[in-house]
C-alpha cells in the first residue's frame, strides 16, 4: 500500500484546510477564519471532479495535527462521520512526519557538503510557541521514521536549548557537521531564535517556511503515504488531536461547607 491507492480521502485541518484525492489538484484554504464552514463544500468538490460518490471512498485519511484545538477538531470530526457513514477505513497522521520527509527530500539534494542533515517539523501553536518535533535523516524513504525527540511544545528558545544539546550528542558520534532544516508553518517567524543558534553552535540553520500541504499534489500523496505505510507496519494511531498544551479551563474547587448555627 503506497498511498494512491484509489479512492483515498485526504482531510487536513492544521493549518487552513486541504482536502484531496491523491493524484487529483487538492481544495486548500489558507483563511483560518472561514475553512471549517468550506470543509464540507470542499470535500463535495473533489469527489464531484472525481466523478466518485461518497460510498466510492474505501480510506480517510485525516491530520491529526498538532495544531491549535478548535480548527483541528472541526476536521477530525468531519472524517469520523464520513468513514461511519460510508464504512471506509479511517487514518489519523500527524503533520510532523510528512512536514519532515518533504523538507529531507528537498534539501538534502542541495546538500553538497555531505552533513548530517537534520529537520525540525514545527507548527505554529500561537501564544508565541511552536509544536515541534525533530527527525534524523530518511535514508530509505520506506522506513519508519527515526525521530529524536516526541512531539511537543515550546517556545522557540527552549527548543533552540534543546536542539543545540542533541546536535552537539550527535556530531560527537558521527564526526561530522550538523545540518538542520527547520520546516514548517511558523519558522520564519522566529527567524532571529535560529539565526542565534546558528551563531552559537556549530549547527548549519536552514529555514523552510510553510507547510508540505500547500504544494498539491504532492502535499496530499505525501500525506496518504505516511498514513498508509505507517497502517502497513501496524502504528495505527488513535484518531484523536494532538492538540499537546494543557486545558485552558480547569475543574473549580469544590464550595466549602459553611457550618450554620440554628
Amino acid at each position: 500500500m503506497n498511498g494512491t491507492d484509489t479512492p483515498l480521502l485526504v482531510i487536513d485541518t492544521s493549518y487552513g484546510s486541504t482536502v484531496g484525492l491523491p493524484g487529483r489538484e487538492p481544495c486548500i484554504e489558507t483563511d483560518s477564519r472561514s475553512h471549517v464552514e468550506r470543509l464540507q463544500v470542499n470535500i463535495a468538490k473533489v469527489m464531484d471532479q472525481a466523478g466518485l460518490h461518497a460510498e466510492d471512498l474505501r480510506t480517510v485519511v485525516v491530520g491529526l495535527g498538532p495544531a491549535p484545538f478548535t480548527g483541528l477538531r472541526a476536521g477530525i470530526v468531519t472524517a469520523k462521520a464520513l468513514a461511519f457513514a460510508t464504512g471506509a477505513r479511517l487514518l489519523g497522521q500527524d503533520i510532523l512526519e510528512p512536514q519532515a520527509r518533504y523538507a529531507y527530500s528537498r534539501f538534502k539534494q542541495r546538500d553538497q557538503d555531505h552533513t548530517r542533515l537534520l529537520v525540525l517539523a514545527v507548527n505554529d501553536a500561537r501564544r508565541r510557541q511552536l509544536y515541534y518535533r525533530l527527525f534524523d535523516d530518511f535514508v530509505d524513504v520506506e522506513a519508519p521514521a527515526r525521530p529524536l525527540t516526541e512531539m511537543s511544545i515550546d517556545y522557540p528558545a527552549a527548543i533552540c536549548e534543546r536542539i543545540a544539546a542533541i546536535a552537539e550528542e550527535r556530531e560527537s558520534l558521527d564526526h561530522g557537521p550538523v545540518t538542520l532544516v527547520i520546516s514548517g508553518h511558523g519558522a520564519g517567524r522566529y527567524a532571529d531564535q535560529w539565526e542565534r543558534l546558528d551563531k552559537q553552535s556549530d549547527i548549519r540553520v536552514v529555514l523552510d517556511e510553510g507547510s508540505f500541504l500547500e504544494n498539491g499534489t504532492l502535499g496530499t500523496g505525501l500525506m496518504a503515504a505516511c498514513a498508509c505505510r505507517r497502517a502497513q507496519q501496524g502504528l495505527v494511531d488513535p484518531v484523536e488531536p494532538l492538540y499537546l498544551r494543557r486545558p485552558d479551563v480547569s475543574v473549580p474547587n469544590p464550595l466549602k461547607h459553611v457550618a450554620v448555627r440554628s
